[in-house]
This record gives structure tokens, sequence and C-alpha cells, in this order.
């Protein structure tokens, strides 16, 4: 895509005229921002610190429900037709992506079952049923309009269609251990589903959204481009991003209840942040899965298998295990620390909140593929049904590290970046730059 730029010497105070349009208020770092012409294939990213605040994309209806009809279509034919099939010692076992959490619920683990049904097939699917509706302006009332154009923007990062295939190319290598694999019929289309779906969510821009919905609030007050929005007395939803004065906390556009900045955040992110500790040593210590060979059974730990892995020359499946399930949620519950820590610190430096903000970035995007390991146990416990040959089973220890994973995700999430720029300096002296795709 191509690229733009735009570089005035000053920030300016712009009188209050209506709606104006063109300012944003970062959700990231709260600076506010006058959005430059936008050419196709360009996006407009924030100056300081560098979170993308709109893209234009050319035909912004017809790409999103062009990926999503073929998305729905690929998704079909991979429920119908045989997914992954194993042959070992002359028995052979075959699996369609519908009998995953049907097998997961007559082994007592409804709860892995439902995380499986939730987050790999419910959800994508709400999310591209809505992009339908909202992009092809199907007639429904505003209200039903607005409250699928925010459950949309929640649920896109608990679409998790991605990781599923990672984890069914790491089960791969885990199975090719024990006898031949093969592919079905759905496979080729899950992968084209997948590919889609994340294009699809790509395509779709909250801000140009939420504007075609409902034009933003009027504003009535002078505001001043390149300060925050706090120093300023105003506010930006959290849901469609509009700019409201600080006392307001109910939005007229989308209805949501917002504040300057979100209320006991850094006590609900530490709160969320010690369960998930807590959970996270049992986690570790308890199996995660049961093989049961012959008669004799084998209770097996995360470290147990990524050690197993490495001992049978599977390197590379052995360091993704290892970081996805070991350094991740490690390093992320430490970094969140650190960030409700540096919250709290004053006279910080623009460095220090550069740093941080780069810093919950990276723990935002990384934390959803800890789950890679749950989906693995899913899969392997589905098509490892070999009678008295062979059997796979989950155990407590599954259960526990997706519950670490859906916590330290919550908490990244109540954590308020903003507050790592409170400290920081005040104004920056550019306009937000576009930045090619």
């Amino acid at each position: 895509m191509c690229s733009y730029e735009n570089h005035p010497q000053h920030s300016h105070t712009l009188p209050a005229a209506g709606r104006q349009d063109n300012l944003m208020l970062c959700p990231q770092c709260d600076m506010l921002v006058a959005l430059p012409p936008l050419a196709f294939g360009t996006r407009a990213l924030c100056p300081r610190c560098k979170t993308t605040l709109s893209t234009r994309w050319e035909e912004p209806r017809k790409q999103p429900i062009g990926y999503v009809l073929s998305a729905l279509f690929m998704l079909l034919l991979a429920n119908i037709f045989p997914f992954i099939n194993m042959r070992v010692a002359g028995f052979s076992n075959e699996i369609r992506l519908i009998q995953i959490p049907q097998v997961l619920v007559v082994d007592d683990y409804a709860s892995l079952a439902t995380l499986f049904m939730v987050l790999v097939q419910l959800i994508p699917a709400f999310c591209m049923l809505a992009i339908i509706l909202l992009c092809a302006k199907v007639r429904m009332p505003l209200v039903l309009k607005e409250w699928i154009a925010k459950m949309l923007f929640q649920f896109k990062i608990w679409c998790m269609v991605e990781i599923f295939l990672a984890r069914v190319l790491v089960s791969f290598v885990k199975l090719m251990a024990y006898g031949d694999i093969g592919i079905g019929n759905s496979f080729v289309p899950y992968c084209l589903y997948c590919l889609l779906q994340v294009r699809a969510l790509q395509c779709i821009d909250r801000r140009w959204l939420w504007q075609d919905i409902e034009p933003a609030p009027h504003l009535d007050r002078p505001l001043k481009v390149g300060r925050t929005g706090m120093c300023q007395g105003m506010r930006s939803c959290h849901c469609c991003t509009a700019i409201l004065p600080a006392d307001q906390t109910h939005c007229p556009r989308c209805h949501s209840t917002g504040y300057v900045r979100r209320r006991h955040s850094l006590q609900w992110t530490l709160a969320l942040l010690l369960t998930s500790f807590i959970l996270y040593i049992p986690a570790n210590m308890l199996p995660i899965m049961v093989t049961e060979a012959l008669g004799s059974k084998i209770n097996s730990t995360i470290m147990a298998g990524v050690i197993l892995l490495w001992g049978e020359g599977s390197y590379p499946v052995a360091m993704v295990i290892f970081v996805a399930s070991i350094m991740v949620p490690s390093l992320k519950m430490l970094a969140i620390c650190w960030l409700c820590w540096d919250a709290n610190g004053k006279g910080k430096k623009r460095a220090d909140s550069e740093r941080m903000h780069l810093i919950y970035d990276v723990v935002e995007f990384v934390g959803r593929w800890s789950m890679i390991d749950v989906f693995v146990i899913a899969v392997l416990s589905t098509l490892v049904r070999m009678g008295q040959l062979m059997n796979i089973y989950p155990d407590t220890g599954a259960v526990l590290f997706a519950l670490v994973v859906i916590l330290t995700m919550f908490a990244a999430m109540t954590f308020d970046p903003r507050l790592t720029w409170d400290c920081g300096n005040e104004t920056i002296k550019k306009e937000p730059k576009g930045d090619g795709k």
C-alpha cells in the first residue's frame, strides 16, 4: 500500500465547529490528532505511540463481504468432510472438526469442549455474520446495529482460528512418532478459511464503521491538536472512538459507559494477574494429558512434553511449545507486573513511556498464542482413539492452563495503556502520519 505523510510545524487550536470529523483521541496514549486526508490503501498513525488510528480501504464494503462469504463457504466445507486421519499398526481413525467437542464432552471435559466451540467456531462465525450485516447495510433497528458493532470489536481478539491451525501442524509432528498421519478433504478449506477470516477482520476499520452507522456527536469547545484529551477535559469512547466531555460517562452514539481512564484499572489487572499466577503453578505441575498405551498410562505435564519432543529430535516443535506454553505466560505475567508498577511512576521521561508502550503491544499480541498447547491436546485426544492399542485423554492441567491464558488476556485488556503516558510529555509537534500497508 502506498504511504502518506504530513508534518505541520506546530500544534494548533481548532475552533468548535460541529463534529470536527477529522479529530481523534488516540486510544493508546490519549493524544488529540487531526487525521490527514488518506489515499486508498493508507493508514494514519499516532505521531506519539505509532498506533494505527484509521485505515482507508478501497471498496470498504465489498472487500470485507467478499472475504467473509468465501470464508463461510470454506468453513462449511471444513465441517462436512474429514479433517485429519491416523493409522497405527493396522488401526485407523479419522476426525471431523465438529467431532472434537463431542469427544471432549464424552471424556467429561465439557470445559475444553466449550472453549473449542466458542473460540474456534462460534465467535469467528459471529464476527463473519456481523461484518455481512454491517457492511451490506441490512435494514435493522439502530439499537441492534449498534449492539452488533460493539460485539464485533469486543470479540475480535477472541477469534483463534489461526492459533487452532498452528496447533494442528504441531499435532502432526507429535503424532508422526506414533503412526502415519494424513490430511482429509476439509484440511485445505480450513486453511483457506483461516486466511480469509483474518483478512476480513483486517479490512474493517473501527472509526469508518461507526461513522457509517451514526455520525459522531458534536463538540462544544475548541480543542488543541497535539495535547492529551485529559488535559483538555475530554475523553475518548473506548467503543466507537467518539470524543466526549470528561464528565460525560454515557456515549450518545454507541451508548457505552466510560471514563477518562478505566476505573480501577490497576486493581483489576493485578487481581487477575494474581489469580492467574496462583493457577499457573498447579497448571505446570499437574498432568495436562494422559497417554494410555497397551494398558499402561503415562501422565504428561507441559514441561515433560517439551522434554519428550526434544529427546525425539523434534527440536523446532519442542521450542514452539516451550516458548508458547512456558516462556510466554511467565514473561507475560512479569511484563504486566512491570506495566502496573511503571503506571504508578512519577516524572517519567518520554523514552520510558515509549518503551513501556512497546512492551504492552507485545504482551497484547503474544498472549493468545499460549492457547496453542490446549488446542494440541484437543486434537490429540480426539484423533488418538485406537481401542486397546493407544488412547490419549486430556487431564486437569489442561483446564488450569487454559484458565491461566484467559485470565492473563483479561489482565492485559483491563490495563489502561494511557496510564504509561500520563506522566510523560503532554504535547507533540507532529500530525499523524500515514504509513503504507
